[in-house]
């Protein structure tokens, strides 16, 4: 009986894993090895070439290393450019016979040719690559081109043949087939040098790292088939070692054995010799040939920390540290373009507690440090506040960083409550020393003030933050995320909000912030576009009511996105279920403020719905002149719904777009689309969102498309200005309305029967003349004030 010693014993119980990965080695720094691998994952031979797997199916391979070497061959296809006037690829499985898996002129594509590698059963056998060899000589390769273009073979085995294969291996090679030998599992390198093509060194590969084989396969075909490698890349020899592991025996020692004699009966004691088996990993060196590409981080373009990633053979990108980024290659400042007044306002009070202060502290340093050079055009300034608010920097006071930094760091905790209300309102008066409040004359740069609080106001924010905003002052607020509905109350738009999520997360927000600031001077959303917008909302019960908050409170986060007021931007409200109801008309509010209070108040209905009465509504009741709406500005009608009860809705939405009125639909949930399309008129104008949950991740996108629609040409007679079938007449940047049997501006006074109703207050810029005609006239630049009128019958 053989006895196993106890070292080969723990040589069996090693895993194979860690076995394999010592079976060759290249001899190079780690660095080189990575580059090696990055250049394998990156290649590929684009040439006309036939190319022949022939995988070891045997059961000396078996099922796991079978799977493994079906990989391998995956990964040696992405090296090649597979297509039908280039690379085509077939395979052989074999052990006591050939079995053709499929040809090269089956599979023409990469992603065909690996799918269907992946489906190749293990067949098991004897180990005979000998007989796949005589095969191939015998029906040369299946669904080839016939040796017109170059022919590639590669095996991939353990090279454990129980059949002869010189003979048929040397035949092979002088048809002039190209032969790669791919070790698989623990092979025997010597039989796999046998089966390569001369230089073996450049045709003998292993399959344990698939990126180093795919990049000596690429190697060795870039100097004979396939075109020059690319620039910048080059193929290098590195000394490598190749092993094998091998079953030795040796001679242990003696033992005392007990051997017959010749005579009868007799026995007697002896040496006998003692052999162990042990595993063993015999080396074979040799030379690897790899692809080498320079690396676009090797001349370190980075500056300042900045870590260089790369990106492909030739590109790359920088990993900044904060503060920096000015450039791709981390110039030293973010540096602020836009002149402004600067105003921190940091909350120093109990709610923000000492370590949160401490961390505004170091935000602003780090902002400071990142974006003020010694041109730095902008004027900074710091306030704190509690129960009262202090300046302690004022705005210019310093014009050197080291200066303000200095400062900064003198600021004190001071605990107390968190009064931002009160603190918005002091600043807006004496927050900039030249401020319109005390001056006839402002100064030509823009007042911004950046608010820093982590703790909810103990008094109300929404008057304060409009009455500063009304001074002229741009409002961006800074705090955590739980703060983020109070933080967009006073700065009066999300998009001058930046909520973060911890610490690290603060210091994340430089870059936007420096963003948010020199937005002042490029206002987002509508802020500067004229706009009639109506907002009709689904209140009935298929939308049901916990749905219809989360409607009422989207339209009321999109009203941030505007600036509300008779000059910019009107917003009316409808509700509707079987019937439509009216919330607030476009003149009833004048403020985002009061517009926001109204939303809040809009009721649920929970009826049957009707989008044709809402929207006819609309037409008649909403999008007039009677009630608020302005000639010569852009009207949209915003509906909301889920989709239900749209069938009489197409012909009012058409009635609308007639009249100039553009409708987009917002359907949540499943709906026919054909219908939703004749509502909306367009693809364009039909966004479709799969639950009111993701409602909130189309905002930006809605409101993107209805301040493009802002920004279009308006005809001044649409939808008509003129009352009491007056026929609106359009002129050179104007229109007028031609009465009949009624006079005044826009046809609103009777003169039939002695009735004259009151003629409507024109404003005090009106452009309205009075031709000799009779006939009143009004040009677009009136297009941004408000006419009131009124209407008797």
């Amino acid at each position: 009986m053989n006895l196993l010693s106890f070292e080969s014993a723990c040589i069996f119980l090693l895993p194979q894993v860690l076995l394999v990965l010592g079976i060759q080695e290249i001899h190079t720094d780690q660095e080189m090895i990575g580059k090696i691998s990055a250049a394998g994952q990156l290649m590929q031979c684009s040439a006309s070439l036939d190319v022949l797997f022939l995988l070891d199916g045997s059961y000396s391979i078996g099922k796991g290393s079978f799977e493994r070497s079906k990989h391998f061959a995956g990964k040696l296809c992405d090296a090649l450019d597979i297509h039908p006037d280039r690379v085509r690829v077939g395979m052989i499985q074999f052990s006591s016979t050939p079995h053709l898996e499929f040809p090269l002129d089956l599979y023409l594509t990469k992603q065909e040719v690996k799918e269907r590698i992946r489906t190749i059963v293990f067949r098991g056998g004897s180990t005979e690559i000998g007989r796949a060899l005589k095969y191939i000589l015998r029906k040369g390769f299946p669904g080839g081109r016939n040796s017109s273009v170059p022919e590639v073979m590669i095996i991939i085995s353990d090279g454990k043949s129980q059949d002869s294969t010189a003979m048929p291996a040397m035949q092979v090679k002088e048809r002039h087939i190209m032969v790669f030998a791919v070790g698989i599992k623990f092979p025997r390198w010597e039989e796999l040098h046998m089966l390569a093509s001369e230089p073996t060194e450049q045709h003998v590969l292993f399959a344990g790292d698939a990126n180093d084989a795919a990049n000596g396969l690429y190697s060795t075909l870039t100097g004979s088939v396939c075109s020059a490698s690319a620039p910048g890349c080059n193929v290098e020899s590195h000394p490598c070692e190749r092993r094998t592991l091998e079953t030795v025996k040796e001679l242990a020692g003696n033992y005392v054995c007990w051997k017959g004699s010749k005579q009868p009966n007799a026995v007697r004691a002896s040496l006998c010799p003692f052999y162990r088996w042990k595993r063993v990993l015999i080396k074979h060196p040799s030379r690897c040939f790899r692809t080498v590409c320079s690396d676009p981080c090797d001349t370190q373009p980075c500056q300042n920390g900045g870590t260089c990633v790369p990106d492909g053979l030739d590109k790359y990108h920088c990993l900044c540290p904060l503060g920096y980024g000015g450039d791709i290659h981390c110039a030293p400042k973010l540096s602020l373009e836009c002149s402004v007044d600067l105003l921190f306002l940091v909350d120093s009070s109990a709610g923000v507690t000492l370590e949160g202060f401490l961390r505004y502290k170091a935000f602003l340093k780090r902002f400071l440090q990142a974006v003020m050079g010694q041109d730095s055009p902008m004027n900074v300034g710091v306030a704190q506040y509690n129960d009262t608010v202090m300046i302690p920097i004022e705005v210019g006071q310093y014009k050197d960083a080291f200066s303000l930094m200095k400062s900064i760091d003198a600021l004190n905790f001071s605990g107390g409550r968190t009064l931002t209300g009160r603190a918005l309102q002091y600043i807006a008066q004496h927050g900039f020393r030249s401020a319109p409040v005390f001056a006839d004359v402002q100064d030509e740069l823009p007042r911004v003030v950046v608010l820093l609080t982590d703790s909810k106001s103990q008094d109300p924010v929404a008057e304060a933050a409009k009455y500063a905003r009304d001074q002229g002052l741009f409002l961006i607020a800074v705090g955590s995320s739980f703060m983020r509905a109070e933080l967009t109350e006073v700065t009066g738009n999300p998009k001058r909000t930046i909520a973060y999520l911890d610490p690290q997360d603060l210091l994340n927000r430089i870059p936007e912030l420096q963003r948010r600031i020199c937005s002042v001077d490029n206002p987002e959303g509508c802020q500067a576009q004229s706009l009639d917008l109506a907002f009709a909302v689904d209140a009935s019960a298929g939308v049901g009511l916990e749905n219809f908050v989360r409607l009422r409170g989207f339209v009321r986060s999109s009203c941030s996105y505007f600036s509300i007021n008779r000059d910019v931007t009107q917003i009316a409200l409808v509700i509707y279920g079987s019937k439509a109801h009216t919330v607030f008309a476009l003149d009833t509010h004048t403020s985002n403020s009061a517009v926001l209070q109204a939303i809040d108040r809009a009721p649920f209905l929970g009826d049957s719905a009707s989008a044709g009465r809402a929207l006819l509504h609309i037409y008649g009741d909403v999008m007039t002149v009677q009630k608020g709406v302005r000639p010569g500005v852009n009207k949209v009608v915003v509906v909301l719904t889920d989709g239900g009860s749209m069938e009489d809705a197409a012909a009012p939405a058409q009635q609308l777009r007639d009249n100039g009125i553009l409708v987009f639909v917002v359907v949540i949930g499943d709906a026919q689309r054909n219908t939703l399309l004749r509502v909306a008129g367009s693809p364009s104008y039909l966004i479709h969102i799969s639950s009111y949950e993701d409602l909130q991740y189309y905002q930006d996108l809605i409101i993107e498309r209805i301040c493009e629609e802002a920004k279009s040409p308006v005809n001044l007679c649409k939808p008509n200005p003129c009352m009491n079938q007056g026929v609106c007449i359009l002129g050179s940047g104007s229109y007028r309305c031609e009465c009949h049997g009624w006079e005044g501006p826009h046809c609103e006074s009777g003169v039939l029967r002695g009735y004259s109703p009151r003629s409507p207050v024109l404003p005090i810029h009106s452009h309205a003349q009075r031709s000799s005609s009779g006939l009143q006239h009004f040009s677009r630049a009136s297009r941004h004030t408000r006419r009131r009128v009124d209407q008797r019958h």
